[in-house]
């Protein structure tokens, strides 16, 4: 019944992975390459738990 008001946590990780990717774009762009690969770094970790979600939700 109150499922409606529940928030996507799949939602909410694309949101946080888009930032990231956009805050590493900057960050290389400003010359600062190994804040941009810590930034993707933790940007791929998080795309890791969006795939797991989402093949938890598959099965």
């Amino acid at each position: 019944m109150f499922g409606i008001f529940k928030k996507d946590p799949i939602k909410k990780l694309n949101k946080l992975y888009e930032a990231k990717l956009e805050q590493a774009m900057f960050s290389q762009r400003n010359g600062d390459i190994k804040s941009y690969s810590m930034i993707t770094a933790e940007a791929e970790k998080i795309a890791v738990q969006i795939k797991e979600l989402e093949n938890s939700q598959k099965n």
